[in-house]
C-alpha cells in the first residue's frame, strides 16, 4: 500500500444533461412500478435542445398491452398512458429547474418510442432455466460491484462524497432563492492527498456552474464584481462541506475557470441515460461492472445486484470487520443464483478473512434477483431520487435507499462468531 498519493473524483448536478436523462428514465420506472410492482422497464432517454426522446422496452399491463383489442387503435397503450409518461417527463424537467429558451419543460418537443419487452428475455426472467423449483432468473449476464470505505460517515470515498455534497448544497440554494444567480447545470471535482490511506489535505477543487446572464468575466468583458460574487459563494459552499482541516494554504480552487457558463444543460450538450456510471457509484475508487442503473426496473441485476453488493460491503465495514471492502457478484441470463461472489478487504480485515465472508454473506441474504428485491423492498417507485448525486452514500429514509441500511452488521458479526 502506498503511504501517500493523490486521488480525484467528480460529480455532476441534477441539471447536467446526462443526469436530466437519468432522472426522466427513472421517473418512467417509478410511474410504471406505481401501476404494477412487477412491471418491466428499460427506458433510455436522450435530451438535446428543446427535445426529449424516450426509447426502450416495457411490460406494464395497466399501461401497455398490445393483446387488448380495445387498445390496439392506440398501439397497445391504455387511454391516457402515453400522456402520463409525457407529464412525468415534463414534471421532472420542471422540478430540476429548466425554464430556458433552449430547454423549457413546457415547450420542449417530446417523443415516446417505448415498446413491448422481448418475449425471449421475459421467459428467462420469469421462469429461470435451472432446478425443479425454478426461480426467477437474472435478466442478463454481467458483473456487479459494491464498495464501502470508512473515509466518511457515509462509508463512501471522500473525494466523491464531497463532490456530491457541494453540488447538492448549490442546488438547494438555487431552488430556495439563496443563490439566484445559479442555473441548473454544474460539475464539481475534488482532489485529495491521502496519507496512510486517510484523507489528509484538499489539493484541488474544481466547480463549474451554469449562471445567470452577467455573472462572468472573460477577456475584459462582463461584470467582475458579479463574477467575484459567484466565486465567493462557491468557495463558501466548499468551506461548509469539506472538513476545515482539509482546506489549507495549499488548496487550489478552479471556480468557473473558463470565465463564462451561461448556455448549459441539454441546450449546451446532448444528454443520454447511463453516461455517468462512475459518478453514480464510487467515483473511480472501486471497479465498475459497466452496467448503468437508471431507467431499469429492479429485476435487472445491473441495478439490483449492484445495490445488494453495496449493502453487503457497507455492512461489512459498519460491523468493524474491515476499513474497506469490495464485493463482486456475477450472473447469467435466466439463472437465479449468482455464479460467483468475491470479497476483497484490501488488507484492512479485522479478524476475518475474505473466504469466511464469501461463505457467510450468501447465507444471510438471498442473492437471487427475487431474493434481492424482497430483502431490500425494491419493487416500489423509489428510483427518481437515486438519479442525481449518487446512488450510494445516501440517507435511508422510509422506502428510499434501503441498500444504505446497516441492519445486517450485528447479524454478520454473530454469524462469524
Amino acid at each position: 500500500m502506498r503511504s501517500e498519493f493523490l486521488f480525484t473524483s467528480e460529480s455532476v448536478s441534477e441539471g447536467h444533461p446526462d443526469k436530466v436523462s437519468d432522472q426522466i428514465s427513472d421517473a418512467v420506472v417509478d410511474l410504471m412500478l406505481s401501476k404494477d410492482p412487477e412491471a418491466r422497464v428499460a427506458c433510455e432517454t436522450m435530451t438535446t435542445t428543446q427535445r426529449v426522446i424516450l426509447s426502450g422496452e416495457i411490460r406494464c399491463k395497466p399501461m401497455y398491452d398490445p393483446s387488448r383489442e380495445d387498445w390496439r387503435e392506440n398501439g397497445g397503450w391504455a387511454p391516457g398512458a402515453k400522456e402520463e409518461i409525457e407529464q412525468a417527463a415534463r414534471r421532472t424537467v420542471r422540478e430540476i429547474g429548466y425554464e430556458q429558451d433552449g430547454f423549457h419543460w413546457e415547450t420542449l418537443s417530446f417523443e415516446n418510442h417505448l415498446h413491448g419487452q422481448s418475449a425471449h428475455i421475459a421467459q428467462g426472467v420469469d421462469a429461470g432455466t435451472e432446478g425443479s423449483n425454478k426461480d426467477e432468473g437474472a435478466g442478463d449476464q454481467g458483473i456487479m460491484f459494491g464498495y464501502a470505505s470508512d473515509e466518511t460517515p457515509d462509508l463512501m470515498p471522500a473525494t466523491l462524497d464531497y463532490s456530491h455534497k457541494i453540488l447538492e448544497r448549490m442546488a438547494a440554494d438555487r431552488k430556495s432563492g439563496a443563490a439566484p444567480f445559479l442555473e441548473p447545470d454544474a460539475k464539481s471535482q475534488v482532489t485529495l492527498r491521502y496519507k496512510d490511506e486517510r484523507p489528509a489535505e484538499a489539493m484541488v477543487i474544481v466547480v463549474s456552474t451554469q449562471h445567470a446572464p452577467g455573472y462572468f468575466f472573460h477577456g475584459g468583458e462582463g461584470d467582475a464584481a458579479k463574477y467575484a460574487e459567484l466565486r465567493g459563494y462557491v468557495k463558501g459552499v466548499i468551506a461548509d462541506v469539506l472538513p476545515a482541516e482539509l482546506l489549507t494554504e495549499n488548496t487550489v480552487y478552479h471556480i468557473n475557470p473558463t470565465g463564462r457558463f451561461e448556455i448549459g444543460g441539454p441546450d449546451g450538450d446532448a444528454g443520454l441515460t447511463g453516461r455517468k456510471i462512475i459518478v453514480d457509484t464510487y467515483g473511480g475508487a472501486a471497479p465498475h461492472g459497466g452496467g448503468a442503473f437508471s431507467g431499469k426496473d429492479p429485476t435487472k441485476v445491473d441495478r439490483s445486484a449492484a445495490y445488494i453488493a453495496r449493502y453487503l460491503a457497507k455492512n461489512v465495514v459498519a460491523a468493524g470487520l474491515a476499513r474497506r471492502c469490495t464485493i463482486q457478484l456475477s450472473y447469467a441470463i435466466g439463472v437465479a443464483e449468482p455464479l460467483s461472489i468475491y470479497v476483497d478487504l484490501h488488507g484492512t480485515g479485522n479478524g476475518v478473512s475474505e473466504d469466511q465472508l464469501e461463505q457467510v454473506l450468501p447465507e444471510l441474504v438471498s442473492l437471487t434477483p427475487r431474493g434481492i428485491r424482497t430483502h431490500l423492498g425494491l419493487n416500489k417507485p423509489i428510483y427518481r431520487e437515486t438519479a442525481a448525486y449518487g446512488h450510494f452514500g445516501r440517507t435511508p429514509e422510509g422506502d428510499y435507499f434501503p441498500w444504505e441500511r446497516t441492519d445486517l452488521a450485528d447479524k454478520l458479526k454473530a454469524a462469524l462468531g
